[in-house]
């Protein structure tokens, strides 16, 4: 008979047996082999310069709510609802000498510095600020007392009555801003050719038509009340792009540049008034298909490729998930959410799920490749702002490391992070495992591999081979808050060498990724993965 103390033991080694074998992990460098794109790599206004040189930042943005009525000329743009509709002249120690010396001049020159290509935002919208001075949409003066004002600007309100829900409506665009078409951005592409070359020669390499064309009605609504409709936006982006593939053929353009999810599903209009009536006007199809079916036939028409990207932006839409909470719930949905970027099996966890079957099911970029295959073939992916926010926390850094390897994995052809600024904060680790891992340069790989866990939701991972040096590189990132993760990483059809170097980003140091060593034997490497972590392996080869 089996004493106390020998049966605690046999059921501590159960217990170890069952923990360390139950998540089972696999690399194979010959199966599902293809390039990463460099462009996943990207953020939106990136201000650190010593964090962009470090990571090599490959695209920088332009872009957002303000870069929709943003006027190269006199350096201004109105914030729309944002912050009461104001128009804020950037600061200018020079504005006489305007266009030159603009901010997004300097921020195209910042690009330069640290090697990212650069990504501008050409307003359609058809309204920029008129001037440097200082106005806004609804002046508390002409329009009447509102709900809000601006306390440093007292006069400037919100736009909505005093009583919260009743919207003011009628107001003057003029007020605030001058019409403008098509010129204008030709124009301001010529300027920049005449400045910093074609894109193609190092000049700006990006143009995307517009940010978040199916909201305008809300964010612009001081100067674009209605919701846009297809015809709308089609029109526009033909009208544009091919004004700026006019001036520079090498340049590539996105679009449409839709809020979410819901952008794939539904025109501006139809999602403003919730119905079907844009829909079925247009074929009855889901929005995303008939764009890019139009603009394949507008390549026909122009002898001309109008369209490079199709664009969507991507928010999860779960309560707080978008935040700095740091709910349990809230971090285990974060983490859990990422499958909503590619898994067909996963329901959202927000109200997308009531939209019902298939439509409860996200699975982003699947639905975007699908579309582009049947409609626009040679058309590439762009998610040009995304967050799962939590930027400041582990939960937070796990979720952006996941992010970019299922972007990887994918085949993304181009992404970018919103609101990363501190770069010291985890989000920027998470960066840096990918492009930096050891400080001296040193990146996960270029060429995607095979690389398959039991169970992603409790241990991810992904591989690549590395060009420069053959090296295999294997993320793994335990989303478990409390339990290390015992198991090892099976790999075939890899000749590699014993030592292994390991780099690791976890809760035991929040300011530095750590470097150890393992073993590579018998095709395997065994491991103990801590809780919460993320962890890099360097496998050289013989």
């Amino acid at each position: 008979m089996l004493s106390r103390k020998h049966l605690l033991l046999l059921l501590i080694m159960v217990n170890y047996d069952l923990t360390s074998s139950a998540v089972t992990l696999e690399v194979d460098v010959k199966s599902n082999v293809h390039p990463i794109s460099p462009y996943i790599y990207g953020t939106s206004f990136l201000n650190d310069v010593e964090f962009g040189r470090e990571i090599k930042l490959s695209v920088d943005r332009f872009g957002g709510n303000a870069a929709t009525r943003y006027n190269w000329k006199n350096d201004v743009t109105n914030r729309a609802s944002d912050w009461f509709f104001e128009n804020i002249a950037e600061d200018n120690t020079n504005p006489e000498a305007l266009p030159d010396g603009s901010t997004s001049d300097e921020f195209i020159e910042k690009d330069k510095s640290f090697g990212a290509r650069t990504m501008l935002t050409i307003p359609l919208i058809g309204w920029v600020p008129k001037d440097r001075n200082s106005s806004c949409g609804f002046s508390v003066r002409k329009y009447g007392p509102q709900q809000q004002t601006d306390q440093w600007r007292p006069d400037c309100g919100n736009g909505r009555k005093t009583n919260g829900t009743t919207l003011i409506t009628g107001n003057d665009p003029t007020d605030t801003s001058v019409k403008i078409n098509s010129t204008f951005a030709k124009e301001w592409v010529q300027y920049l050719i005449k400045k910093y070359d074609t894109a193609d020669q190092g000049g700006v390499l990006f143009y995307e038509m517009d940010n978040e064309y199916d909201l305008w009605h809300s964010t612009h609504r001081d100067v674009h009340p209605q919701p846009a409709s297809t015809d709308e936006i089609i029109k526009l982006t033909e009208e544009y792009a091919l004004a700026v593939k006019e001036v520079d053929p090498s340049a590539l353009t996105l679009g449409p540049v839709g809020w979410g999810f819901l952008s794939f599903l539904r025109s501006g209009l139809d999602f403003a008034n919730g119905t079907n009536i844009d829909r079925e006007r247009h074929e009855n199809m889901d929005f995303v298909p008939y764009y890019l079916k139009t603009m394949k036939q507008l390549e026909s028409n122009h002898s001309i490729r109008l369209l490079d990207y199709l664009d969507l932006h991507m928010y999860p839409q779960a309560a707080n998930v978008f935040s700095d909470s740091t709910d349990p719930e809230v971090m285990a949905v974060r983490l859990r959410s990422t499958q909503a970027l590619w898994n067909a099996n996963y329901t959202d966890e927000s109200w997308i799920k009531d939209l019902g079957e298939p439509n409860n099911r996200i699975q982003l970029i699947p639905r975007m490749k699908q579309a582009i295959q049947t409609y626009y073939p040679g058309t590439k992916i762009a998610i040009t702002e995304y967050s799962w926010g939590g930027l400041n926390s582990l939960n937070g850094a796990l979720a952006q490391a996941d992010v970019l390897g299922i972007l990887g994995r994918e085949g993304v052809d181009l992404a970018l992070l919103w609101g990363s600024q501190n770069a010291s904060e985890p989000w920027g680790y998470a960066f840096r495992v990918y492009r930096n891992y050891d400080g001296n340069g040193s990146q996960f790989g270029s060429t995607s591999v095979s690389a398959k866990s039991s169970d992603e939701q409790q241990l991810a991972i992904y591989a690549s081979i590395r060009s420069s040096d053959n090296k295999l590189t294997i993320i793994a990132i335990n989303k478990d808050p409390t339990n290390e993760i015992d198991t090892k990483i099976e790999i075939k059809n890899f000749d590699h060498s014993a030592s292994t170097k390991v780099y690791t980003y976890s809760r035991n140091n929040l300011t530095k990724i750590v470097e150890s060593v393992t073993t590579a034997a018998n095709n395997s490497i065994e491991y103990k993965f801590p809780a919460y972590s993320i962890t890099l392996f360097e496998v050289a080869g013989k």
